[in-house]
């Protein structure tokens, strides 16, 4: 995971994905919008997270969805309707049969609008970074990994955090704990900047 947690955009497009690993945890959500955090949506995300039939949802998912429903009736996500010239970016086009259309919408929409576009999707990333700044492609270890850094969460946060990702049935553990160890080798550089020379 090659992140920099001293550095994160806080406007972000944010697919499904991040959606249910961002509002699995109630302190790292509450935490990223006291930073100044602002997620939007495409309409495509948001009648996937809302309306797209599933078969059997788990309790946990059922939750997730009454959370992002809450949220969006609060004003805390916006969702956005693609134009028709939107979607007809060429580079998005070329990876339509790889990604679910919330993904390329996603990415079409935050390269319009110069934002972020925050994925946990490893293809989604992949692909994104082929059409966009790859430092404007985030995850939500990388969000992590910034708030613990610039001390919005501390060392003692992790693990809470963990464990309600975990309730809500979500699998980023190890992904967060590679990002906080990213934090603390980040944290030994700027301690000692000769470790690098």
């Amino acid at each position: 995971m090659g992140i920099d947690p001293s550095n994160f955009h806080k406007y972000n497009v944010i697919d499904t994905c991040a959606i249910w690993n961002l509002l699995s945890s109630q302190l790292l959500y509450t935490t990223a919008n006291n930073a100044g955090c602002l997620f939007c949506c495409t309409y495509f995300v948001y009648y996937e997270c809302l309306y797209k039939p599933r078969t059997n949802p788990k309790q946990a998912e059922i939750e997730l969805q009454n959370r992002f429903r809450q949220e969006y009736e609060n004003g805390k996500f916006k969702y956005y309707h693609l134009t028709i010239e939107d979607l007809q970016d060429v580079e998005v086009l070329q990876v339509r049969k790889k990604k679910d259309k919330g993904e390329l919408a996603s990415i079409a929409f935050a390269k319009k609008t110069r934002q972020a576009f925050l994925t946990d999707d490893k293809g989604a990333r992949i692909e994104a970074a082929k059409s966009m700044n790859s430092k404007m492609v985030q995850t939500i270890p990388h969000l992590l990994a910034w708030l613990i850094f610039i001390n919005y969460l501390s060392d003692s946060d992790l693990q809470p955090i963990i464990d309600e990702h975990k309730k809500s049935d979500r699998h980023l553990e190890k992904h967060f704990l590679d990002a906080y160890k990213i934090v603390l080798e980040y944290r030994l550089i700027a301690l000692n900047p000769k470790i690098t020379e």
